[in-house]
């Protein structure tokens, strides 16, 4: 372990700082004071990055009690004493200073993240305007920006609209339009859309959004979404058309016994006057419907995802009034909807975050064309062919990976291109499904196609993480786990893969929360996510291992353990702590269905059922890891309950559930005591079957004696030199290996060749991580990406102390080998950076700390500032 030497520090005073090591666990963390030194030097300030619910200008929250955070900008290190928020109902008033709703006073407090609002009771539908100053020691910034946010549908106001259809089959695709007037124009418009599949909405021909497969997933048997859309500046005097295009998506009977055959919205636009909504439109049953030419060509089951039959004959080439005559228009019908709650959507909607061109298009003969777009990726196809006869079909057939003998692996996704024969050809592309692929194999063109495309799809999320190294691999693998979690995180949750199974499996989950909150701005995405998941849990308090779940899926305990390690991660890495509240019933109804399933101290395996099924430890370990192992399974099984104790004791304390906090000390030190004496071989000083993950578990969370503690240690890092861990055992060997500082260890087996370890998949061609170490039926996964912690937290040493990043470790480790590491991390506060690098006169550092934050350098507790140090 190295120290740390201030060479130079920037307009304030180091305070002395004695870590508390001898206390259990994050058990002092609570207790750090933050106290920082008067600055010397004046700071011009500002305030920037305002968000209410962790979004910007959020349109339709689901509460009427938001939260503000902000980030306070300055050019020299500085600290804010105190904050004034002002929420008013018209922007006009924050304009002359006057707060209708709440005017906060100047509260002194170094707070700026997630301050809750203490004003008047706000109401559904309910527009609000804010902003807000920052006061330091020495001047007050200027007002902020104004933003604002519009509470959503709420409780009893329930939409206008009534659900929408045509009830043609799960499989149509439909148009649905209504044409009215508007008098004047100009006042703020609101549309809130509601829709049992995925839509997109039309107004006067435009689209309102460049979103695509919204709205976000939800445990559909039991919720649906509410999307609100801004559309003032399309209504026009006079005459107005509004269209709404929807397919069904996930909404079918086979997965969330959807009671209604076909996809269904239902839609309220209103126009703010003074302050009361007044409705324009609904949908009812005065609209007119008509097919798309879009056919959905599966079952959206595992292997079913398949994808769209699109008729270019029947498509609208434009939106407009005069583009939508030649459709054969109907009466819509009423869909009866019903068990089905309706909530607004509180995360991002998804975006097209790249588009990209293909490397090559090879004729194969027999009218065949393989299509390469360079990378794997989760996206959307379009292609524009040349002119064919009318109704001729072409089909598109989708893989993510070639066999090796070059030809194509079957994906079971085909899509299915009918020519409408107008001369120029037709242009296809994706609306309501998706694909994950690299290949693309055209059969029945005659022709080269006229151009093709990829638009990788996403949550629009902002990317907050950075890493770069002097060494190329470990580059190469960052990037390469940094991609793939870009394309898998999307629609409010993060799948395992976008093509197999497309699920929001827990275990996946944990395995790469860390990683993924280290990258991007997700913190809404786990509100939606972890809904989902406590929507899904069952009365007796079982868990299913994905969420949401529309059919049994495979896993084990680790997976349902989700719901209490998302929430905790999301509180320490965001400061957050809504989900606490929100999933802490859930968390504790899941530990009945624990005890009723231990026997002697210890989680026995559970039952299969039928939303359910299997009881796995660790998943897809390398060759010779054997994993199904029963010693191993309830070692592994055990240790994941017991780290949820860990977490749940803090969640309790900062709930203020004393009684609660208590009882889950007394379950962990008893249950721990219970692994050691059931798992633990004294004569070889391992435990379990010694794999790694069977050691590293057990140390991680504090099973392991003191007194045993180096001797385990010492047999676990002289054992194996390859990774030889699943997807529950990359991340739970990652932050041990990060705790125990033992890097040269990491980094010796990350910097392996051969079989199995990342730069094997790359010296195969991967572009991203794959579901298996080798030969993999996904090449495209949310399996192993639990490493990129690793590259965060130990090499460049940033570790939140306290929720948030407050305060922050930073303890950069330094591996033989390599000479410089680049770390950022963009906190609730601001920007992280450490830079170390080897240099003739030794080993030194830059680090910059954000306004707001703290830092523990070795021993000692810094405030913001910029501070060039010595590694010793």
């Amino acid at each position: 372990m190295m120290c740390l030497r201030v060479l130079r520090m920037h307009d304030y005073i180091i305070k002395d700082y004695k870590l508390m090591t001898k206390m259990r666990g994050c058990d002092w963390l609570m207790a750090i004071l933050f106290v920082l030194a008067p600055l010397s030097v004046e700071a011009r300030v500002s305030v920037d990055a305002l968000k209410c619910e962790g979004l910007e200008n959020p349109l339709g929250i689901d509460n009427v009690e938001p939260h503000f955070s902000w980030k306070l900008l300055s050019d020299k290190p500085t600290r804010q004493v105190a904050y004034e928020i002002l929420v008013a109902s018209q922007e006009s008033l924050l304009e002359t200073g006057k707060a209708d709703l709440w005017d906060s006073g100047k509260v002194g407090s170094n707070e700026s993240v997630m301050i809750p609002y203490a004003g008047k009771t706000l109401k559904s539908r309910q527009l609000c305007y804010w902003k807000i100053r920052s006061y330091t020691d020495t001047e007050t910034s200027e007002w902020s920006m104004v933003q604002r946010f519009s509470v959503g549908i709420l409780g009893e106001d329930q939409m206008r609209g009534q659900y929408i259809g045509l009830g043609l089959g799960q499989d149509k695709s439909i148009l649905l339009t209504r044409a009215f007037k508007v008098k004047k124009v100009g006042k703020t418009a609101f549309l809130h859309v509601n829709s049992l599949g995925y839509h997109e909405v039309y107004l006067n021909g435009k689209k309102v959004s460049c979103a695509v497969l919204t709205p976000a997933v939800s445990q559909m048997d039991k919720r649906s979404l509410i999307v609100t859309y801004d559309v003032t500046n399309l209504l026009c005097k006079g005459e107005n058309n509004l269209v709404l295009w929807i397919g069904s998506g996930w909404y079918k009977k086979d997965t969330f016994q959807a009671s209604y055959d076909g996809p269904a919205v239902r839609a309220d636009l209103d126009v703010l006057e003074g302050d009361r909504w007044n409705p324009l439109l609904q949908t009812d049953d005065t609209w007119q419907g008509a097919e798309s030419g879009y056919v959905d060509l599966d079952s959206w089951k595992p292997w079913g995802f398949g994808g769209e039959k699109i008729d270019a004959r029947q498509v609208p080439l434009e939106f407009s009034r005069e583009g939508l005559k030649g459709l054969e228009w109907k009466p819509v019908e009423i869909a009866r909807v019903e068990g089905l709650v309706a909530t607004p959507q509180m995360c991002q909607l998804n975006a097209v975050k790249e588009v990209v061109s293909p490397v090559s298009i090879t004729c194969l003969g027999n009218d065949q064309w393989l299509v390469d777009m360079g990378k794997a990726l989760n996206g959307q196809f379009e292609i524009q062919l040349p002119t064919l006869p009318a109704g001729q079909e072409v089909k598109a057939d989708y893989s993510d990976h070639l066999k090796g003998n070059g030809e194509m692996e079957s994906m079971r996704a085909l899509d299915i291109f009918i020519a409408s024969g107008r001369e120029g050809g037709d242009v296809f592309r994706n609306r309501f499904n998706h694909h994950c692929f690299r290949y693309v194999l055209l059969s029945n063109l005659p022709q080269r196609p006229l151009s093709a495309r990829a638009y990788r799809i996403g949550m629009n999320a902002d990317a907050i993480g950075t890493f770069e190294s002097s060494d190329a691999d470990l580059n190469a693998i960052h990037q390469m786990v940094r991609y793939t979690m870009d394309c898998l995180a999307f629609s409010g949750y993060m799948v395992d893969c976008a093509h197999i199974e497309r699920l929001g499996y827990g275990g996946d989950g944990n395995a790469s929360t860390l990683s993924l909150q280290n990258m991007f701005d997700v913190a809404p995405l786990y509100m939606n996510w972890l809904q989902a998941w406590n929507d899904a849990i069952r009365p007796d308090g079982g868990l299913p291992h994905t969420a949401p779940c529309p059919y049994k899926a495979g896993g084990g305990p680790y997976w349902c353990t989700f719901i209490v390690q998302a929430p905790w991660r999301t509180w320490m890495n965001f400061g957050d702590d809504r989900l606490l509240g929100r999933c802490y019933e859930s968390m504790k109804l899941w530990l009945t269905y624990v005890d009723a399933n231990t026997r002697d101290g210890l989680l026995q395996q559970w039952p299969n059922l039928d939303y359910r099924h299997w009881y796995l430890g660790d998943w897809l370990a390398p060759k010779g890891v054997d994993v199904k192992n029963q010693e191993s399974v309830d070692l592994v099984n055990n240790c994941a309950l017991s780290q949820s104790y860990s977490e749940l004791i803090q969640i309790a304390r900062h709930l203020g559930k004393t009684a609660d906090k208590q009882e889950f000390e007394r379950r962990r030190d008893a249950l721990n005591k219970r692994i050691h004496e059931t798992f633990f071989h004294p004569e070889t000083n391992t435990y379990g079957t010694g794999t790694q993950l069977d050691m590293s578990y057990p140390l991680l969370t504090g099973v392991v004696p003191v007194e045993k503690q180096e001797d385990v240690q010492e047999v676990l890092l002289h054992g194996r030199d390859h990774l030889g861990v699943g997807l529950v055992g990359v991340p739970v060997l990652t932050e041990w290996l990060t705790r125990s500082h033992a890097v040269d260890y990491m980094y010796g087996m990350l910097k392996k060749e051969d079989y199995p370890g990342y730069l094997y998949m790359l010296r195969k061609g991967a572009t991203a991580t794959w579901e298996d170490w080798d030969t993999p039926r996904s090449s495209l996964h949310n399996c192993f990406n639990g490493i990129d912690s690793w590259f965060v937290q130990a090499l460049g040493g940033i570790i939140p102390l306290e929720p948030g990043y407050r305060t922050i470790l930073i303890d950069p480790q330094v591996p033989d080998g390599l000479n410089w590491v680049r770390v950022t991390r963009e906190t609730p506060y601001g920007t992280v950076l450490v830079y170390w690098q080897r240099t003739s006169e030794g080993l030194k550092a830059h680090v910059e700390i954000p306004n707001g934050a703290a830092a523990i350098l070795q021993g000692k507790r810094v405030g913001s500032g910029v501070y060039d140090i010595v590694l010793e």
